[in-house]
């Protein structure tokens, strides 16, 4: 009896720095390829019923990454999902193990200059920005890619849009099904 999942039904999980469009792209590629959307940060806020800041503010990280930890091991355990990780989750081991040993893990990548030009649209909402240096946020983006570099699949965002992106990778995933099948 076959007690390993299948590729077609294992869950698909987005990597990659904060502002890369995890999100977006996840939302996109869960529709084209009729699967449901989880948002661990946003799974955390509905359970702690507040918002990462806040959450970041009133209990600090490491309150906060033990939540984390928890959504993403449940969120594993189901099958036909689109995941998207916070950009530091993958920086725990123990995430980054479930995850590559469960799920198809995807690196969304995108360069630091192309990362530089959406600084600005993530500061408020991303306590671990705050405060930084363009030096200093360089190098959490150094430190982060490096945890980054485990992954089954990888794929630069630079050149696409959110459409092309999803469209892009449901394509490959589902010549990975075939090739697999």
């Amino acid at each position: 009896m076959r007690t390993e999942v299948p590729l077609i039904e294992k869950n698909i999980v987005l990597v990659g720095f904060m502002g890369v469009g995890k999100t977006s792209i996840g939302q996109a590629l869960a529709k084209k390829m009729y699967r449901d959307f989880i948002d661990i940060d946003a799974e955390i806020e509905a359970k702690l019923n507040m918002s990462i800041p806040t959450i970041f503010e009133k209990h600090g990280e490491a309150f906060f990454r033990q939540h984390e930890k928890e959504a993403v091991f449940s969120a594993c355990n189901e099958k036909l999902k689109i995941i998207s990780l916070g950009g530091g989750a993958f920086t725990q081991e123990a995430i980054r193990q479930r995850c590559l040993a469960n799920c198809i893990v995807i690196h969304l990548d995108l360069s630091f200059e192309s990362w530089k030009d959406r600084v600005h649209m993530l500061i408020d909402n991303r306590p671990i920005l705050q405060g930084k240096t363009m030096p200093e946020l360089k190098q959490l983006y150094t430190v982060r890619r490096k945890a980054y570099e485990n992954y089954h699949s990888r794929f630069s965002t630079d050149a696409f849009n959110v459409d092309e992106a999803a469209e892009y990778l449901k394509e490959s995933l589902h010549l990975a099904y075939e090739i697999e099948g």
